[in-house]
């Protein structure tokens, strides 16, 4: 009995661990959810649809590289480290960041053993994903801590043009989103806990009533038709009314606890032809002898003068 109990026990232990691992790995990246490609017609990436708020975001890339080689790409997602964010339970926690990078096509993430070890280290083992199975090039990465990753550098596969036919000695460019913080708004249209509620009539507030089990308010509004209308508003946002006021259509209910926000940036880097290299170092070494030949040439001739005057 006392065994049958503790195999219950172990089993139990087994699955709730293996239930959260996979929960861990499904996280819910709702642009790859909901969205074929991050970046639309008009050069939007999409995570802005989500997390209303803009904020600055950097990005660092080499001028040039040449084919078939590892570079880094640093991408920076600056905040006050002291903010505290709006949880899902409605209580203040570290705000979490993250980045889509869309690359030129045929550049993709490098494989692990042609990473250079000091970009090993200062990748700091973040797991970088594709967007899609057929996005390679476009690569996600988060939520992780923010305190801990306002820098984040991805380790970049060149392609090689003379073994890739699709591949080309061009300019390209490279687009970067970053966020930090929770979204205001769900795919689906639905808010957050992380934003402002509104009044969606004019009248007057008659109750205002907590949510003991879930937390939050329910708001309780007489309209002008001599009606009622619900107002829920979940835990997080504070409550900036009270009973007996005046309301109208579209005016605040709560604050807006967001503190965080999303941007977007772009940035440039050719893929160069080691030819045209090899060819500018000839040109230069043809140039400095050609010079030098024509000092000699003149200290040359000035003895040459200075025995005929001499003579």
């Amino acid at each position: 009995m006392y065994l049958n109990i503790l195999f219950f026990l172990i089993l139990r232990c087994f699955t709730r661990i293996l239930k959260r691992q996979k929960a861990t790995q499904a996280y819910p990246i709702f642009a790859q959810q909901n969205y074929k490609t991050p970046r639309e017609a008009n050069g939007r990436i999409v995570c802005a649809n989500c997390h209303l708020a803009q904020k600055p975001v950097e990005v660092d890339v080499p001028q040039a590289v040449l084919p078939d080689t590892v570079f880094k790409t640093v991408v920076h997602i600056p905040y006050d480290k002291r903010v505290k964010q709006v949880l899902r339970n409605g209580k203040p926690g570290d705000l979490n960041v993250g980045a889509v990078l869309i690359l030129p096509d045929n550049f993709q993430l490098a494989p692990t053993d042609r990473i250079p070890e000091e970009i090993k280290r200062q990748a700091e083992k973040l797991y970088f994903q594709p967007y899609s199975p057929e996005s390679k090039n476009i690569l996600v990465v988060g939520p992780v801590p923010g305190k801990k990753y306002q820098e984040i550098i991805f380790p970049i596969l060149t392609p090689d043009p003379e073994s890739n036919k699709r591949a080309n000695y061009l300019k390209y460019s490279i687009y970067f989103g970053g966020n930090r913080g929770r979204g205001q708004v769900y795919p689906d249209g639905s808010k957050s806990n992380n934003t402002v509620y509104t009044s969606s009539t004019t009248g007057i507030i008659k109750e205002i009533i907590p949510v003991e089990k879930k937390g939050g308010f329910r708001i309780i509004i007489e309209t002008r038709s001599g009606g009622t209308m619900t107002e829920n508003v979940p835990p997080g946002p504070e409550i900036l009314v009270k009973v007996g006021q005046n309301i109208r259509l579209d005016e605040p209910l709560t604050n807006n606890p967001n503190v965080g926000g999303f941007g977007q940036t772009e940035a440039e880097i050719v893929l160069q032809n080691p030819r045209r290299i090899q060819g500018l170092f000839v040109f230069f070494v043809t140039v400095l002898l050609t010079q030098i030949f024509l000092v000699l040439k003149k200290k040359q001739f000035e003895k040459v003068q200075l025995a005929e005057i001499t003579f």
